[in-house]
């Protein structure tokens, strides 16, 4: 059996913040404390992540409007990827751009066909402030994206157009979660 830390151990898990609720449309401040709050927020957002089946989570998706997010990603060879970063910035999003399936713990149960670069590069910090910077390619790549997103205020349903988007607003409207 591996030792060692486990994200997420240690963490409560937080309600979800759906569709909806504005927390989600407006950009996040920046992180300036990394203290211990700062450290149970990055543990509350793996357990919730684990808890929800998900690949990332950006902290306004807990109703927190920082600039935190955790993944728990693979990328097209399957190669794990796994963290957090404090205050990112998208620095790189290049490549080629392919549309594939992409969900949102915000819009649980739906997925959409959206266009996403297949190479990403975010830099930023991690709880202690040290510098970290992250390079994705393929699905990890699409992680990354959209996780800094959200802390844009961006959902990947702004992504969508025409019959795409209309599709995925009448799977809201008919969504439990959506009346």
């Amino acid at each position: 059996m591996r030792q060692g830390f486990i994200p997420g151990a240690r963490g409560r898990v937080r309600p979800l913040t759906l569709l909806g609720d504005p927390v989600l449309r407006e950009p996040c401040g920046d992180v300036t404390d990394f203290g211990p709050e700062l450290s149970a927020l990055v543990e509350d957002l793996f357990a919730t992540m684990y808890a929800a089946q998900g690949v990332g989570l950006a902290a306004n998706q807990i109703g927190v409007p920082l600039r935190v997010f955790v993944y728990d990603c693979p990328d097209d060879d399957d190669v794990r990827h796994l963290g957090h970063v404090v205050n990112p910035r998208l620095v790189e999003a290049d490549g080629v751009v392919i549309r594939g399936p992409e969900g949102c713990l915000s819009l649980p149960g739906l997925e959409a066909g959206t266009e996403r670069y297949d190479h990403a590069v975010v830099e930023g910090g991690t709880v202690t402030g040290e510098p970290v910077t992250v390079h994705g390619t393929g699905f990890f790549a699409r992680c990354l994206q959209h996780e800094y997103d959200h802390l844009e205020g961006r959902l990947y349903a702004d992504h969508l157009t025409g019959r795409r988007h209309r599709r995925l607003m009448r799977q809201v409207a008919r969504a439990s979660w959506g009346r």
